[in-house]
């Protein structure tokens, strides 16, 4: 990053973006004020040191004070990933293992402004994503009176990787877990210095979709972060449910260890047997070099896990016994989080194919399950279908999420269905009737909830789009300020009323919003409950006795 010292008389009020000078507690920033939308912004800011050499798996260490002006106004690396997802629109212009910045959009400057805040953290499945994203632009929040925080954290081998040899380095026996270490620390900074942006440290809302959901979900009972959340919002996913549950400490260990050998394969250390010494040459060797090695081995996805220290016990317990930050809650899910060739594979959506499918997917259970998605027709076996896949991926974490949080939780709570179909993409070939989407696709809403439709120019937005924007950006404006998504200016009071969860309600998020009744979904949940967690936890009992036995001496 460069330093830079700035004559403020250089610049003159015709441009339309200007300087702004900034000081924390760590040194002085130089920003931008852009004269269109009166919104400031500060990008590429440290939160935390490099976390290169000895600080690789680690967890984020304190920023070094800087002297004199740090520029801030273009957005610092993204985390070391591989370029998987392609609705990534990246503002930065490389991949880094030093990318522990954050980047901060604000209506004022003044430190008494005490505006509410919104600190962001993207998707991506622990492996992609950067808080740089066109998607995850802060300036249309902030021009509704909040202060918006984007930031980055470790990912992949880098933020979730756990080994023997690194829990034998902690206090606290465990290991991996960096990544959230890391959104942890953004969160605490922001807590330290938001108000020198304008925005109130005792009003912070953390927020997230996807993996950026599970985050939340995770911060909410983490016990270094609990003391700086005022509020919650989770757009798909959370800690409690799969796809990204937590793995056991031992489990998440001898994943590593296979992670390991890859990466130190044809390596002079592949032979080093003493832990320690394998972590060493882990940390000597390029990140470049590191993250191809893992990668050509298989070793993609990476799991949080429960290392003792983030997670003093499995999230589950912690939110049965009330562990978790008592504050709103606003989170829900999208109509087509999956689509019914999920389940339907490889054949037609017809009443006997699907029958097949569900037999083969819940043998001891099909019956249940046909009782809760019904296919008595292919219409039927359509919607059924893409309203399982929909809960098998992000569904119930999603659900099991605010079960679990408003059973200990006096704080309201608020439920959405996001229904709304996004447009094709601008000189996109017509789909096929089967690959049009039948309702809103994982991770549609982000623009729409953040007011970005314009930053992601790949779509042919229509009026229908931005009334649904408008809609969706408000009700979360107005939890954000209030912790209530229900707001008491005329704009808000002109939005349908949207109830808690605690009274089995959710709001369907579309152009024409309603409010519906979830009385159905909670018995599809207490299923899935039943046969994810109380069923897997047999399974893997079972597995762990076979385990044991075909390793005892005979």
């Amino acid at each position: 990053m460069q330093f830079v010292l700035v004559a403020f008389a250089l610049f003159i009020s015709s441009f339309p973006v200007l300087a702004e000078k900034i000081t924390t507690q760590y040194g002085s920033l130089l920003g931008q004020k852009n004269n269109n939308s009166q919104i400031f912004s500060f990008k590429g800011i440290p939160f935390a040191a490099p976390p290169v050499g000895e600080l690789r798996w680690q967890p984020p260490q304190a920023v070094r004070a800087w002297q004199g002006v740090r520029d801030a106004t273009t957005f610092a690396p993204r985390a070391m990933q591989n370029p998987i997802y392609s609705d990534m629109q990246f503002r930065s212009q490389e991949v880094s293992e030093d990318s522990l910045y954050l980047n901060v959009w604000t209506p004022k400057t003044s430190q008494s402004a005490k505006l509410p805040v919104l600190l962001y953290f993207h998707g991506g499945g622990f492996i992609a994503g950067s808080g740089d994203e066109k998607r995850y632009n802060g300036a249309s929040m902030a021009q509704k009176g909040i202060v918006v925080v984007t930031a980055n954290y470790r990912l992949g081998v880098f933020g979730f990787f756990a080994h023997e040899g690194l829990s034998k380095q902690t206090d606290y026996h465990g290991s991996g877990n960096y990544g959230l270490m890391d959104q942890q620390a953004a969160l605490k900074w922001v807590a330290e210095n938001i108000q020198q942006f304008g925005g109130d440290p005792k009003r912070i809302t953390i927020a997230g979709e996807s993996a950026g959901s599970i985050s939340v979900s995770a911060l909410m009972v983490a016990p270094s972060a609990k003391p700086y959340i005022a509020g919650a919002i989770g757009e798909s996913g959370s800690i409690v449910g799969p796809p990204l549950d937590p793995l056991t400490l031992k489990d998440a260990e001898q994943y590593g260890q296979k992670v390991a050998t890859i990466a130190l394969k044809n390596t002079p250390e592949q032979n080093v047997s003493v832990p320690e010494e394998r972590i060493a040459a882990l940390r000597r060797m390029p990140a470049r070099t590191l993250l191809d090695k893992v990668t050509k081995g298989g070793f993609i996805y990476f799991k949080p896990n429960v290392d003792g220290a983030f997670f003093p016990e499995s999230p589950d317990l912690l939110y049965a016994n009330g562990a978790q930050a008592k504050v709103p809650l606003l989170l829900g899910d999208n109509s087509q989080e999956g689509g019914y060739q999920q389940i339907m594979v490889d054949g037609p959506p017809t009443v006997e194919h699907y029958l097949d499918k569900i037999k083969r997917l819940y043998p001891d259970d099909f019956k249940k399950v046909l009782g809760l998605y019904s296919g008595k027709n292919s219409a039927q076996v359509i919607a059924s279908a893409q309203a399982l896949a929909s809960d098998r991926f992000m569904g119930i974490a999603t659900y099991n999420w605010a079960y679990q949080n408003v059973k200990t939780n006096t704080a309201p709570s608020f439920y959405y269905f996001y229904d709304h179909i996004r447009p094709p993409m601008i000189g996109a070939k017509k789909a096929l009737p089967v690959n049009k989407p039948r309702g809103a696709v994982h991770s549609a809403e982000i623009e729409y909830a953040l007011g970005n439709l314009d930053a992601n120019p790949l779509y042919e937005w229509q009026d229908a789009d931005y009334q649904v924007s408008e809609i969706m950006q408000q009700y979360f404006a107005n939890f954000i300020k209030t912790g209530v998504p229900n707001g008491s200016d005329g704009a808000a009071r002109a939005l349908p009323l949207w109830p808690q969860f605690s009274q089995h309600k959710r709001m369907v998020l579309k152009a024409q919003p309603e409010v519906e009744d979830v009385g159905y979904l909670q018995e599809r949940h207490a299923f899935h409950r039943r046969y994810f967690f109380e069923k897997a936890q047999l399974e893997k009992d079972s597995l762990n006795n076979i385990i044991e036995k075909s390793s005892a001496p005979q």
